[in-house]
């Protein structure tokens, strides 16, 4: 694999969390939601590349597979117990950040080819196969212009896209559990979804997916749910 790939990925992922802890932080680490939240993605991204590190996520024998059982769940539970217990957090939020941050699944599709052409995931992870979430990165930039514009902003635009991008997101998760090693699998059987084991890709699974759905989780609540409580 050429040594641009990880490096691409790596500044990716500093990219999407730098993103993230702006969007926190705008919302308030001087409370204790936002400090708490802070803390964890920061000991959640050096916890999940220190086990990646050492090889942690590779015991592919092991149930449920590591790889998603300690890498996003623990971040999906913290969203969830963000939109039953933190909602006016989630409401503090920058609705801007959390759209623009979108456009980072443009270089981690790129990505994903690349560890398809380096035979460390199945042609279903790509554009070229069955994923189309880099449709999402392309048109972030392009809905947070129309959506954001005369200091207005475009509820219908955002609550579509964001349901749309989140569908999207859906089913490349769904496809990348199918196609990782385990007794379920069923797509790329003589290509594996095992690029993700290995530092940096791990933080794919276990930083930039659950951070993209929190900022989906966030930016619904704050156009459906906030104007309905």
């Amino acid at each position: 694999m050429p040594s641009y790939v990880p490096i691409i990925f790596i500044l990716t992922t500093f990219l999407t969390v730098g993103i993230f802890l702006y969007a926190i932080g705008k919302a308030g680490t001087d409370k204790l939601k936002g400090k708490l939240l802070f803390g964890f993605v920061l000991v959640w991204l050096v916890i999940q590349g220190v086990l990646a590190y050492t090889g942690f996520f590779q015991e592919f024998d092991k149930l449920p597979p590591r790889t998603f059982a300690l890498g996003p769940l623990p971040f999906f539970l913290v969203t969830i117990a963000y939109l039953v217990f933190a909602r006016k957090f989630l409401e503090s939020m920058p609705l801007a950040a959390l759209t623009l941050i979108h456009t980072i699944r443009i270089p981690v599709e790129l990505v994903l080819l690349w560890l398809y052409q380096a035979g460390q995931a199945p042609i279903e992870m790509t554009f070229e196969g069955r994923n189309f979430d880099i449709l999402s990165g392309i048109t972030a930039p392009i809905v947070y212009f129309l959506a954001f514009r005369e200091g207005g902003i475009n509820r219908p635009l955002l609550i579509a896209w964001n349901i749309a991008a989140l569908a999207l997101l859906a089913i490349i998760v769904t496809i990348a559990v199918l196609a990782f090693p385990s007794p379920f699998q069923t797509i790329g059987l003589g290509q594996p979804n095992i690029g993700v084991t290995y530092f940096p890709f791990a933080w794919l699974p276990s930083i930039i997916v659950p951070t993209v759905f929190f900022c989906h989780v966030a930016s619904i609540w704050k156009l459906v749910g906030q104007r309905q409580s």
